[in-house]
Order: C-alpha cells, then structure tokens, then sequence
C-alpha cells in the first residue's frame, strides 16, 4: 500500500483520476442422459449362448433447460454444471445451453470448463453479450489479461452504453497498471448507472490501492448507502475510515460488515485493529450521508458532461468479484 497522499476535495476527483488512476433460454426443451442396461435374451425352451452384442440403450431420464436452472438457483452449481453438460450434448446449437454450462462451471470453481462453455456460446452466438462478459471475468481470473481486454472490447463493440462492459474495462485496465484509463471507465459506469454500487466499490477500492483515501470515502459511503448489508462494501468503507483517521466510524463500518457476515475475517481483523481507538481531533466531523450526497451530485456533472442520457437503474450484472483491502 502507498504512503498516504495529500487529501484532496471531493471536486478534484475527476483531475486526480486522470493523474493516477438467471438468464433466458430455450423454453421446455429437452434432452437425454446416456444409459445402457445389457438385455439377457432368453430362449423359453432352452439358455441361450452368452451375448457378446453391445448393450443396448434404455429409456433414459429426460433433462430439461428448466431443471438444470432450477439446480443453479438453488446453488447447487456442481449439479447444475452437469445438467447443463447433458443439455448441451442434444441441444448443441442453443448458445444459452453453453453460456450456463459456463456459468455453473465458474461458480463451481472450474474455470478451465466455464471458460471452454463460454467459448462454444460464442461460437454458435458471437452476438451473445453475457458470454462476452462473464468470460471477460474469467478470463481475469485465469490471469489472461490481454485476451480479458478483447473479449470486453467486443462487449463494448456491440452495446456501448453497458454500464457492466464500462465497469469490467476498468478491472482489466486496473490489472493492465493503468490506473487513469481505469477509474475514467469507472465514472463511466457510473455515469450510465448512477445505482451501480460496484462500480463505486471499486472506485474507492482503486483510490485506497493509490493510497487517497480521502477520495475514497464518498464513493464507497454511496455504496454502502445503496447497498448497506454488503459486507464487502462495509469492510472497505471501514479500511478508508480507518486510514483517514476515523476510527469510530471505521469500528462501525466493520461491526456491520461482521453482521453481515459473521465468518468475515477481514472484518473481523479490522474491528481488532479500531477498538480502543479515538479519532484524530484534527479532523473535521464525519458526515457519511453528506459524502454521498456529494458524490451523487459529482455522478451528474459526469453524466452531464459526457452528454449521456441514459436513464439510471439496477446494473444487469450476473456476479461481481468482490475487491476488497
């Protein structure tokens, strides 16, 4: 982590960022999973020679798009990845198969299978958006960052105003060292999202990696104001407060993250770290609602400089990777 850096006002966002830095498918389609019985043939009048013929197929149990997604939702993502696998192999041209093939594969830890399904969606669908993106976030995963960077770029290509495709360039111009290009994309999203608490997440996240913390305090309090039992968003809410100064705050921010979360171990570390801690009298008051209110106000004047639009809503996004210090 960096020394500390002169504090800046909440208006020097935008000069100091350029310094520095589940889905649809084929209705009740089915498909058949692969099971052999041995038929014995019997003569009545007298045992027949032992068969040496192949054994010959049953009725198998039918699998439907529908049963499979149920298994996902229910996060069963293991069994849903294989529902998905036999759905696939007689519905080899729905991209939607292949795209939760890959999705079930990423939550169930194979990114080596997610990545493959993603890629036989696209093959099928080069069109198709969400497996542009969620393989954009596997393929950051998977440490490819360059390949990360096509795959979003072609998100981008075919819907620019995604406010999610904005959001996952900065992740990949983040790991690509450029911290600029990266918080633009982020004020981006935002701009074309003003609900898109992740971005703000990660917006702080990218000023506390740079050692502002200051400037990370209104991004992440509009985070944590949209989306306040977010133990990701409380624990890096905290890390700002704490590093600002704000130890009370920062010991608040931590106790509602582990109510959250109770298993939050990074949390929990913090919270060790504040107790007992009283803030520094050089500071001025903390207004956390203040600092989300002004954040929300800089939103508009980027919106209204790029010239955007666009309405603001809920992000589409599938998942996200949680940043947190």
């Amino acid at each position: 982590m960096l020394a500390p850096a002169a504090r800046l006002p909440l208006a020097t966002l935008s000069p100091l960022a350029a310094l520095l830095i589940g889905c649809g498918g084929e209705g009740s389609r089915t498909t058949t999973v692969a099971a052999t019985v041995t038929a014995a043939t019997r003569d009545t009048a007298a045992p027949a020679p032992a068969s040496t013929a192949a054994p010959v197929p049953a009725p198998a149990r039918a699998v439907s798009y529908e049963a499979a997604d149920s298994a996902f939702r229910a996060g069963r993502y293991g069994e849903a990845a294989e529902l998905f696998a036999a759905y696939t192999e007689s519905k080899p041209d729905n991209p939607w198969g292949f795209y939760m093939l890959g999705i079930s594969s990423w939550k169930a830890g194979d990114l080596d299978r997610a990545e493959l399904a993603f890629e036989r969606a696209l093959e099928r669908d080069p069109g198709h958006l969400k497996s542009l993106l969620n393989s954009t976030r596997v393929l950051l995963e998977l440490g490819r960052v360059p390949e990360a960077l096509q795959r979003v770029e072609a998100a981008l290509a075919l819907e620019p105003s995604s406010g999610e495709a904005h959001r996952l360039l900065a992740r990949v111009q983040d790991r690509l060292g450029d911290g600029a290009a990266a918080a633009a994309s982020y004020r981006h999203a935002i701009a074309l999202d003003d609900r898109d608490a992740w971005a703000m997440n990660n917006l702080g996240v990218l000023y506390l990696e740079r050692g502002y913390y200051a400037e990370a305090l209104p991004p992440l309090a509009r985070a944590v104001e949209l989306r306040s039992t977010s133990p990701v968003f409380q624990n890096n809410l905290g890390q700002a407060l704490e590093r600002v100064g704000y130890f009370e705050a920062a010991r608040g921010a931590y106790e509602a993250a582990l109510a959250a979360d109770s298993g939050y171990a990074k949390a929990a570390v913090g919270l060790e770290r504040v107790i007992g801690r009283t803030d520094d009298p050089s500071l001025a008051p903390l207004d956390l609602a203040a600092l989300a209110r002004e954040f929300q106000s800089s939103v508009e004047s980027w919106r209204a400089a790029s010239g955007d639009g666009t309405s603001p809503g809920e992000s589409a996004a599938v998942t996200e990777e949680p940043r947190s210090e």
